[in-house]
């Protein structure tokens, strides 16, 4: 038992390091540069679409995909007895690296893309084919139903995070088909806008807002001493954004937007995220703040919910592009950076958090930054105040900058022993 604990631990280990070498690399590095070449002509123009895309291609699948293939394989498999193949769960590993990387470094070059850019998407959706596959081994009962007994159901939070598994499995389709309209508009490794559109909103509130959902179902009454949310509400969830992939695949862009919005304030009600805690958060390892800044993620979801609205009402320059930084940094990437911090050191092989004031560090150097791009975008892109074009490169230096600590206090977490060998010395 102990070897496979072991065995499950690098694993993990070897996602969490892939996606940061893509968080640190191809995502915030290059946002970095995109960012000073904007700020210095003044118009989002400066930088082309193939380097945007796959920039925010390596953000979203290299860095935040990464993470959640790992976890999922190390959360969802552990729910049962079956044990996970490791042949293909690093076959998964290394298919979907692979994909990833080769999609990144086509969009830069644009070299042989006619090839690779195809070659990229079949990867990537192999790795989430095996990726499903292990987890619905996992899952498969291993003796018939009795047919007298009800059938049981899945608990609210997993029910949410196979919608977002299936939302993951529906962007790499439609990434698939963006990669195909561009073989056939010979313009490039640069997915048609219309394909582009739909693929960023079900990314962002297909796949990973129901994620998210779903852990914070799981995980925010245990450590952050929430109330549980009602037993209705996950499913609540699933089905709206289930609709809301539709309406967004069917390019209704309104209707899409107040769905999203509609599922940002019923996720916070039902997970009470914003009313008194019922039980001490569970602080110990980590930063006293780690509660306050799950709710500073979700405040920013709602931040996001209304600037969508807003942009598919009036689509000025700045509205759409602030409201996604708002969602992917402000909610997602402060997510990541709060729960991640606290779970991953455990799941790794029982290890305690290097620095707890790194942690705080990261999460509050990335709260700035986030809100310098927002309402940088919202006050320089339309004209309102062209200082603010100044605050582009340093809200992304500072984004940087919180990302590298929280890689640097996960990487010392991850090389050092675990703690229970600490504990015996």
């Amino acid at each position: 038992m102990r070897r496979y604990e072991r065995r499950m631990s690098r694993l993990l280990i070897a996602f969490i390091s892939s996606g940061l070498v893509f968080l640190l690399g191809p995502g915030s590095f290059l946002g970095l540069w995109n960012l000073f070449a904007i700020s210095h002509q003044q118009t989002v123009q400066a930088v082309g679409p193939a380097w945007l895309q796959a920039h925010g291609h390596a953000e979203v699948y290299g860095w935040v995909g990464s993470f959640i293939l790992g976890i999922g394989l190390h959360s969802l498999t552990r729910q049962t007895s079956t044990r996970v193949n490791f042949t293909a769960a690093w076959t998964c590993w290394a298919l979907w690296t692979a994909g990833v990387a080769m999609r990144w470094c086509t969009g830069v070059t644009e070299d042989h893309w006619r090839v690779l850019l195809p070659l990229s998407a079949g990867l990537e959706l192999g790795a989430f084919a095996i990726f499903q596959y292990l987890v619905s081994r996992a899952h498969r009962p291993k003796l018939p139903r009795d047919p007298a007994q009800p059938r049981e159901k899945l608990p609210g939070w997993i029910f949410l995070v196979l919608t977002g598994a299936l939302g993951f499995g529906l962007t790499l389709l439609v990434n698939l088909g963006g990669v195909l309209a561009a073989l056939g508009a010979h313009a490039g490794p640069v997915l048609p806008a219309a394909w582009d559109g739909r693929l960023v909103e079900l990314m962002a509130w297909a796949f990973l807002a129901p994620f998210v959902f779903g852990f914070s179902t799981r995980w925010l009454p245990v450590f952050a001493g929430l109330r549980p949310s009602a037993s209705w509400t996950p499913r609540a969830l699933a089905a709206l954004v289930a609709t809301g992939a539709v309406v967004t695949l069917l390019g209704w862009w309104l209707a899409a937007a107040i769905l999203w919005a509609v599922v940002a304030v019923l996720a916070v009600y039902g997970l009470k995220i914003f009313l008194p805690a019922v039980a001490g958060a569970k602080i110990q390892g980590v930063h006293w703040t780690f509660p306050w800044f799950l709710r500073v993620a979700y405040f920013w979801l709602l931040v996001s919910a209304v600037l969508g609205i807003t942009a598919a009402l009036l689509p000025a320059g700045g509205l759409s592009g602030s409201g996604r930084h708002a969602f992917t940094v402000g909610f997602i990437a402060t997510m990541v950076l709060t729960i991640g911090q606290r779970i991953l050191p455990a799941f790794s092989g029982m290890r305690k958090l290097y620095s707890p004031i790194l942690m705080f560090l990261s999460l509050a150097t990335l709260e700035v930054g986030c809100l310098l791009r927002v309402s940088g975008e919202l006050l320089a892109y339309p004209g309102w105040l062209p200082l603010a074009w100044k605050w582009l490169p340093l809200s992304a230096s500072l984004e940087v900058a919180a990302f590298t600590v929280f890689a640097y206090n996960l990487i010392r977490t991850l090389v050092a022993p675990p703690a229970h060998t600490l504990a015996v010395k």
